[in-house]
């Protein structure tokens, strides 16, 4: 894991000065404390820059940027390649001379070379963000692994595109200027982050997951998704031909586990000490337990926990694994004053704003392993979204099938109006109902009832907080909208048609999906590529960490998405297929335990003098000044969280987020 930063100039206005790359380059020094290169074109019309995290390779020859053996092929790389040692002895068996021992780096000029960039993408397995240069073809590709793990933004101003892994390496060259685009915030609002390609940045944009564009000489600009989260990869029909129930069941047992198995070995790659954060959960378990199969020394686990909410926590479950299997064991306690003191941070290290509080205790645990010595760390996220492991799926699963479809099929359209009417208006009475209210008015107006895992503001509570009439995204380069990367509906302020465009897209490619599995493509697009892993990339790197996630290996998803939803979820029970995957595996207190979430206690915290911090900092910030926001509105909800009438502490802690963000990333004001 490093940082990469780039400049293309395919216009006259500006050339690459490698004095400003290298301060592009250095704003992301904690995702490469083990050294920073440039390289610079002859013309200076193109330049890369790396920090290097050295993981794999630790020498000197494997720094980057890095080209092939007559320097025609130049990359910068973020990320691992799991399987480059096969892919290595292919490209020496076709007669490519490699200059290091055991890079993974290397393996993606002379793969690019032998395969072209689609033969390359089709082979390489694993987490990258990727700058590639062909000096005889003149062209910039950039490309985002399957799923997302890695990040990559980029922007097109000045005849030049410039990319980064984190946007303050693009904030910091001086053309570029900052602002806020109001209609990638108005979907910040519902989502907690922002949809790709938009972020809260005008003008700045980051490569959705599984993308690659192309940029030539004359500024040419092409993309195209090569990989998508679709069904039809994973399992032939044929192999599920006239199975009974107890025979698919044992065959996708079976999948599951090798595939997952296989995922953790692969992650296991490294020339530096790892370990896996634990929290006691079935996802971080069932990685200790396999990682622990390929090591000769006790694995290294990491727990966060809570002084002042013990409740919350879950030492005694990781306790128990980590007995089971013999860890090496660590853990931390925080409390309301180490999150108050990390603020300041958080704000820097997210770039854009993640509103998602487990940001907290992940940069406590994330600092515990690297003062412990780890430099790689296995983590769980994903695993909830493939086999259906929230409450909440399970309660939208049982709100479609006795609500939403009988309210669609048996009530005349007139009526629907008149119910989601009804409903909003007790919502105003009863702010609780208002997420009822906003299902009753999607149904009404068919505007499908599962948006995302992570939802903020209800489209009816927007209103309030937000005249979405002043919103308006400007500047935008005609060359997403025109490559297909960019939907024009995203750029208007109706949050739906993020969610319809990606219904749109499974249900044109693979029609007659069951309700879960579009609900889970949904979250391949959006909460767990732009909110999930970003928080884990952004928050771990700021201390050095690279995470890996093992059950986001884009083969264990293959697999996953060609199981049904009534198989999956077989007599409705959540994560029923993993849960048999790892019997005898962990123990079964772990497994059938009731589910936890990875929280922090927000809503406390927020009723106390931390309370009056966030309500301050949210009516003072300047964003407010913009006219968008009603004032009152925001004061009236911080008040009755205050006063314990509502728990208001997620639209809080959302707002906070977002003007604490344009105060110093766009206001430029010290962070309180």
């Amino acid at each position: 894991m490093c940082g990469i930063v780039g400049i293309f100039s395919y216009g006259d206005a500006l050339r690459v000065d490698e004095n400003i790359l290298t301060r592009m380059r250095d704003t992301m020094i904690h995702r490469g404390p083990d050294g920073g290169e440039n390289w610079v074109s002859a013309d200076h019309r193109v330049g890369f820059g790396h920090r290097r995290l050295s993981i794999i390779d630790l020498s000197t020859s494997a720094s980057q940027p890095m080209p092939n053996e007559d320097e025609t092929v130049w990359v910068t790389y973020n990320g691992e390649i799991y399987n480059h040692a096969g892919l290595r002895k292919e490209l020496v068996d076709a007669g490519h001379r490699f200059r290091t021992d055991h890079s993974d780096t290397e393996i993606i000029v002379h793969g690019y070379e032998q395969w072209g960039i689609d033969g390359l993408l089709e082979r390489i397995e694993g987490d990258y963000a990727i700058g590639l240069w062909d000096v005889k073809k003149e062209k910039l590709f950039l490309f985002r692994d399957r799923i997302g793990v890695k990040p990559l933004y980029f922007t097109l101003q000045n005849g030049a595109i410039m990319f980064g892994s984190e946007i303050k390496a693009i904030l910091a060259h001086p053309a570029i200027e900052r602002d806020v685009d109001p209609v990638a915030m108005y979907h910040y609002l519902s989502f907690l982050t922002t949809p790709a390609p938009l972020t809260m940045f005008k003008g700045i944009y980051k490569l959705p997951a599984g993308y690659l564009i192309e940029v030539s000489k004359d500024g040419a600009f092409k993309s195209k998704r090569y990989w998508d989260a679709m069904p039809g990869k994973g399992i032939p029909k044929s192999s599920l031909a006239g199975l009974d129930w107890p025979a698919r069941e044992e065959l996708y047992i079976k999948g599951i586990r090798d595939n997952l198995t296989s995922a953790v070995e692969k992650r296991m790659m490294s020339d530096v000490p790892f370990g896996v954060f634990l929290s006691g959960g079935i996802d971080s378990s069932a990685n200790v337990a396999l990682m622990s199969r390929y090591m000769d020394r006790p694995v290294d686990t990491f727990t966060v926990g809570f002084k002042d909410f013990k409740h919350l926590n879950e030492m005694d479950e990781a306790s128990l694994v980590a007995r089971k299997f013999k860890t090496n064991h660590h853990e931390v306690l925080i409390e309301e004053k180490d999150m108050r003191g990390y603020l300041g941070s958080l704000i820097h290290s997210q770039d854009e704003p993640i509103a998602d509080w487990v940001c907290i205790p992940l940069y406590f645990v994330s600092k515990l392993a690297k003062d412990s010595g780890v430099t790689v760390v296995q983590v769980g996220e994903g695993s909830d979204e493939q086999f259906c492991g929230y409450a909440s799926y399970m309660g939208y699963l049982e709100l479609y099938k006795k609500y939403w479809q009988p309210f669609r099929k048996f009530l005349p359209t007139p009526l629907q109006r008149a119910a989601a009417g009804i409903f909003g208006l007790a919502a105003d009475f009863k702010p609780g109902l208002g997420v009822y209210a906003d299902i009753v008015d999607r149904a009404s107006r068919n505007r499908e009832h599962f948006w995302s895992g992570a939802m903020v503001f209800p489209e009816s509570v927007k209103t309030k907080l937000i005249d979405s009439s002043k919103l308006h995204s400007e500047g935008v380069p005609p060359q997403l909208i025109e490559s297909g990367m960019l939907p024009q509906s995203y750029l208007e302020p109706d949050t739906f048609n993020v969610i319809k465009f990606f219904n749109q897209t499974i249900d044109t490619q693979h029609p007659g999906q069951d309700v879960l599995t579009r609900m889970i493509y949904n979250e391949f697009k959006l909460r767990l590529p732009e909110l999930l892993l970003m928080r884990v990339d952004k928050i771990a790197m700021s201390v050095s960490i690279e995470a890996r996630v093992p059950f986001l290996d884009h083969n264990l998803v293959d697999y996953t998405m060609d199981i049904p939803m009534d198989d999956k979820i077989h007599g409705n029970v959540a994560k029923y297929l993993l849960k048999k995957a790892v019997e005898g595996l962990i123990p079964d207190e772990i497994i059938y335990r009731k589910k936890m979430g990875f929280g922090a206690p927000m809503s406390q915290w927020m009723r106390g003098d931390f309370g009056k911090q966030v309500e301050a900092g949210i009516l003072g910030s300047k964003l407010l000044n913009r006219g968008w926001f009603d004032r009152a509105y925001i004061a009236n909800l911080a008040k009755e969280h205050r006063e314990n009438r509502n728990d208001y502490s997620l639209y809080l802690w959302t707002l906070y987020n977002l003007t604490a963000w344009y105060d110093y990333w766009i206001d430029r004001k010290a962070p309180q």
